[in-house]
């Protein structure tokens, strides 16, 4: 009995321990698959000697520990409980007519509306209490900040993180977040909302709690939510839940996370009653209210491999280690890849050198992850250079203790992802078909390290296509996007190097006075730094930057490299008319004078004049060809004694 009792007290501690970690973004010291395997023994062990320690988990809700004002909680946020059994499922089920929908791998906020206004917003906390964060809704997509719904109202959701939002925060950031619902936790625990908004959060409702209206039936209130601007968690019901039935929505389900058809982190799936009012008659036994729902977790198929090698990927500010083993089959696919996060996590794991024996799974369905070394051989080697540009790299470790390693190279490939991404863009080059990840593995594989790289990766087309979701098709679509590219103007060149302070406008005002070898030839020879500033829009800060940035030798030489790659379209340079000149402008509606308001736009700029989106004290002319229309445009216009004019009197009186 004491070996029994002491080995609880181990279990409990471990595992209250990883899920302060897990739920307060602090990093990830078990896998899922680990936490489960611990906890079902825990179960088991309670079970068999009638005991439950105190601040047992199987007795109390995961509670997240966010800073910041504590707020009471109007109805309880209980936890539900979990089992791995179909057979479960059709027992609680009581033949009563069901919804399955997904269990969110996120942070539940519990938001609270009053007079059709948003009152606040608050963690699930331990269950009871959480924390306030009401002045971070604006940057959580899915909260609106007011409805039509003029009544109480106490929604539960959960704040989550798409997994390609996530991958593309990893790539351009030095968190060390482990997933998903960690990068979520961790965000919400900031105080920036500027911050917080480039994480990407969403908050999906899954219940709605309260409200005035007399609805009863789940369903009904999910179709209300939507009808109030809400996107209630995806959903299907099933009137005569029986084993069969059951069994066919799961596979539904679990077929669109293999498929990676949903894009949001689950672990699983949750079964509620339709009957709200038959629901809330449940008994609460520990932290639990027995008919509130079920939650169905996946059966995490296992296989065991063999480590070949640790390959280390380099990413924006971190170095990756990943595992290459010998390829295994999961889930009905061929697996021999698995990221390893981060040096921390190969120390706990204990992983070795070529032969360690592994245990691999594919978490929740979908992100293959090495969960256990059986047995480990060799040596575990930290780089001591970048895969990408072979400069010196260092561990370093964050406050939360986790360490990661690091390229020492400002000047790093590696480090220019985001830059690429604009030289490739639309309003740069043009280059379709070629994403953000593509770029990284370019990169990482030493294809891609200036501009001009981009129109060599002809010569490595065979290689391109053997990688892993790539192809002969795909990588001639590439090349021809980039065949096409080679065509360009000065304007989309500028936009696409990355030069401070150099947007499309300003671009397009240096390029309307300077062919784009002058105004190259002009930076680098000028003996000021004010050389653009008279130049409208530009100013002495923009012309500065410019002016140092094309100074630079190896800016000057990355640019010289590409140029010998491009065919330029110099436009020809446009002198200022005066006709409009201070004067500020409004369009709206259609024009049929110009062939599109861009082009009346460009009239106007070319006129010394100003265009601007919203009608306002400073505007001097709203163009507009339904003087008559009520829209609220002319409203504002009217109400600030501000001309309307058609596109035929404006090009008599400005033409």
């Amino acid at each position: 009995m004491e070996d029994k009792l002491n080995r609880m007290r181990s279990l409990v501690n471990q595992l209250n321990q990883a899920s302060d970690v897990y739920y307060n973004g602090k990093g990830e010291i078990l896998t899922d698959y680990e936490w489960d395997a611990l906890f079902d023994q825990l179960k088991k062990l309670e079970e068999e000697t009638g005991e439950i320690l105190p601040d047992s988990p199987t007795n109390k809700v995961s509670e997240d520990t966010i800073v910041g004002q504590k707020e009471e909680h109007e109805f309880a946020a209980l936890s539900l409980a979990k089992t791995k059994k179909v057979s479960d499922l059709v027992k609680w089920a009581e033949d009563r007519p069901i919804w399955i929908s997904w269990k969110l791998d996120g942070l539940t906020l519990v938001v609270t509306y009053d007079n059709g206004k948003l009152t606040k917003v608050v963690t699930r906390g331990n269950g009871h209490i959480g924390t306030n964060i009401t002045h971070l809704a604006p940057a959580i997509s899915g909260i609106p900040l007011s409805i039509s719904e003029k009544g109480h109202l106490v929604i539960r959701g959960e704040a989550v993180i798409s997994y390609a939002d996530f991958e593309q925060f990893i790539i351009e950031s030095e968190g060390d977040y482990a997933n998903p619902r960690n990068l979520a936790s961790g965000s919400l625990s900031l105080k920036d909302v500027e911050e917080v908004k480039q994480r990407h959060i969403q908050w999906i409702p899954f219940t709605l709690v309260y409200c005035e209206q007399e609805i009863t039936s789940w369903g009904k209130r999910m179709q209300w939510l939507k009808e109030q601007g809400f996107h209630p968690v995806e959903r299907q019901n099933i009137e005569q839940p029986t084993s069969d039935n059951i069994q066919k929505e799961i596979d539904a389900f679990t077929a669109k996370v293999t498929n990676k058809k949903n894009p949001f982190p689950v672990d699983g799936l949750v079964i509620c009653y339709d009957d709200t009012s038959y629901a809330a008659t449940g008994s609460v036994t520990g932290h639990h209210a027995t008919r509130a729902g079920y939650a169905f977790k996946w059966q995490d198929e296992h296989a065991d491999t063999e480590l070949d090698h640790i390959e280390w990927s380099c990413a924006a500010n971190t170095i990756t280690p990943v595992a290459v083993f010998k390829p295994v089959e999961l889930e009905g696919t061929t697996v021999q890849r698995a990221s390893l996060c981060n040096v921390s996590e190969c120390e706990r794991l204990g992983i070795g050198g070529k032969g360690t024996r592994l245990q691999v799974i594919k978490a929740n369905k979908i992100i293959p992850k090495v969960i256990n070394v059986t047995e480990s051989l060799g040596v575990f080697e930290i780089p001591e250079e970048c895969p990408v540009c072979h400069a010196e790299a260092i561990v370093r470790e964050s406050e939360s203790g986790t360490k990661t390693l690091h390229c020492t190279n400002p000047q790093c490939a590696a480090k220019q992802l985001k830059k690429f991404t604009r030289f490739v863009s639309k309003e740069g080059l043009n280059i379709e078909g070629i994403s953000e990840q593509t770029i990284w593995k370019l990169v990482n594989e030493g294809l891609i390290s200036e501009y001009a790289d981009f129109y060599h990766l002809s010569d490595h087309a065979y290689v391109i296509s053997s990688w892993e979701g790539f192809g002969k098709k795909s990588v001639g679509n590439m090349l021809e996007s980039i065949r096409k590219s080679r065509n360009t103007d000065g304007r989309h060149l500028l936009y696409a190097l990355n030069i401070p302070l150099c947007g499309g406008d300003v671009a397009k005002k240096l390029i309307e006075r300077y062919p784009v070898r002058k105004l190259i030839e002009t930076a680098r020879l000028c003996m000021f730094d004010d050389e653009f500033a008279s130049i409208d829009g530009i100013g002495p800060e923009k012309s500065a930057k410019f002016i140092a940035w094309f100074k630079d030798d190896n800016n000057f030489a990355h640019v010289e490299h590409l140029m010998k790659e491009l065919t330029i379209t110099e436009q020809a340079t446009v002198e200022k008319g005066t006709l409009c000149d201070g004067l500020t402008f409004v369009v709206t509606g259609d024009v049929h004078h110009y062939k599109n308001r861009t082009e009346l736009k460009a009239y106007i700029e070319s006129q010394g004049g100003k265009v601007t989106g919203s009608v306002s004290k400073s505007t001097n002319y709203l163009i507009n060809n339904d003087a008559a229309s009520q829209s609220s445009k002319n409203k504002k216009a009217h109400e600030l004694n501000i001309p309307i004019i058609t596109e035929d009197e404006f090009v008599e009186k400005f033409g």
